[in-house]
C-alpha cells in the first residue's frame, strides 16, 4: 500500500469506518482474532415482491463472535439461512475458508463445519431431550444401524452440563418442557457438535435471566477457546455488547453498521435503529398523504 493510501485507511479506520475500497465487514481483525472463515460477497434474496436482503458484504474470522443486528423484518433470518444452506440466493456469492462455497442443503452446510440454532428451535414436540439433541445426528451400532440410546443420554446429559442447564429427566418429550429448557436443548445439540461455525438466531429468546446468563457464559468460554467462530442474531443491545467482538446492523436489505463493540454504544445503536424508525414513519406519512390528494383529485372530476 502507498504511503498516502496508508494514511487514508488508518483515518478511516479511527472515524470507525472502512478503509478505502474495502466493504462493510472487512475491518480489520481483533487482537486473539484469527484469520477469514466466512465471507459473504452482495448477497441478495426475494420472496416474490418482498426484497428481503438487497446487498450483503459480510465477513467472519477464526474465534470471532458477530452480532447481527436489525428491527423485525429487516432479514436477518433470511441471511441465517442463506447461510446455513435453507434458502438459496438470488444474487452474490459465499466464501468458505477462502473457497466459494454453495451449500445445496442444511446438511451440507453441517458437513462442511455450519451448524445452526434457529428461531423456531427446530425440535421435534414428540420425541425425547436426548433424541432432539442427536437429531439427525444419531449414534447407531453397526452394522446393524439400531439407535445407541445409552449412549445418546449420557452424552446429552454431558452436553446440557457443560453449558450449566439442569434438565431432570431426558427421556421426557420436549413438548412437556419451558421454553427456556426447549431453547438449552437447542442451543446444546449445535455447540456440542463439531462445527468450527455457530450460527445463533436468537439464542436467549424465552429463557430466564439464569438460563440466559449461562448461554453467555457458554459463548464466552467458545470466544476464549479461539476454535469456534459465531454469528449471533441478538436484539438486546447489551447482550450485543457483552458477548461479542464486532457488530453488523442490517437496515434496508444492507450492512449498514459494521464496527467492533468497543467502538460503538448501546446509545449509538439505539439512535440508528430509532433514525429508521423515523424515516420509516414519515415515508409512510407522505405517501399516505400523497394517495389521498390523487383520491381528492379522482373525485373532483
Amino acid at each position: 500500500m502507498l504511503p498516502a493510501e496508508e494514511v487514508a485507511a488508518d483515518e478511516a479506520r479511527r472515524a470507525g469506518g472502512h478503509p478505502p475500497g474495502a466493504a462493510p465487514g472487512a475491518n480489520a481483525a481483533e487482537p486473539g482474532v484469527g484469520e477469514e472463515v466466512l465471507r459473504v460477497e452482495h448477497l441478495a434474496k426475494s420472496f416474490g415482491p418482498i426484497t428481503a436482503l438487497r446487498d450483503i458484504n459480510l465477513t467472519l474470522r477464526k474465534g470471532e463472535v458477530l452480532g447481527l443486528l436489525g428491527d423485525n423484518g429487516s432479514g436477518k433470518s433470511t441471511l441465517i439461512k442463506i447461510i446455513c444452506g435453507f434458502h438459496k440466493q438470488d444474487a452474490g456469492q459465499m466464501f468458505l475458508h477462502g473457497e466459494p462455497f454453495e451449500p445445496k442443503s442444511v446438511d451440507d452446510a453441517r458437513a462442511h463445519g455450519i451448524d445452526t440454532v434457529y428461531q423456531d428451535l427446530a425440535l421435534v414436540d414428540e420425541l425425547s431431550v436426548y433424541h432432539n439433541l442427536f437429531l439427525r445426528r444419531e449414534r447407531v451400532h453397526a452394522p446393524i444401524p439400531f439407535l445407541q440410546n445409552a449412549l445418546m443420554r449420557r452424552e446429552a446429559r454431558r452436553a446440557l452440563d457443560d453449558i450449566g442447564i439442569n434438565i431432570p429427566r431426558l427421556d421426557v418429550p420436549v413438548a412437556r418442557l419451558s421454553g427456556g429448557q426447549r431453547q438449552a436443548i437447542a442451543v446444546a445439540r449445535t455447540v456440542s457438535g463439531e462445527a468450527d461455525i455457530l450460527l445463533l438466531d436468537e439464542p436467549l429468546a424465552a429463557m430466564g435471566a439464569k438460563e440466559g446468563g449461562q448461554i453467555l457464559e457458554l459463548i464466552q468460554r467458545l470466544k476464549e477457546e479461539g476454535n469456534v467462530s459465531i454469528i449471533m442474531v441478538l436484539h438486546n443491545y447489551v447482550h450485543v455488547l457483552a458477548a461479542c467482538d464486532r457488530v453488523n446492523l442490517i437496515q434496508d436489505g444492507t450492512i449498514a453498521l459494521d464496527k467492533h463493540t468497543a467502538e460503538t454504544s448501546v446509545e449509538e445503536l439505539t439512535d440508528i435503529v430509532v433514525e429508521e424508525y423515523r424515516r420509516a414513519r414519515q415515508a409512510a406519512i407522505e405517501a399516505d398523504t400523497a394517495s389521498r390528494a390523487a383520491g381528492g383529485s379522482t373525485a373532483s372530476r
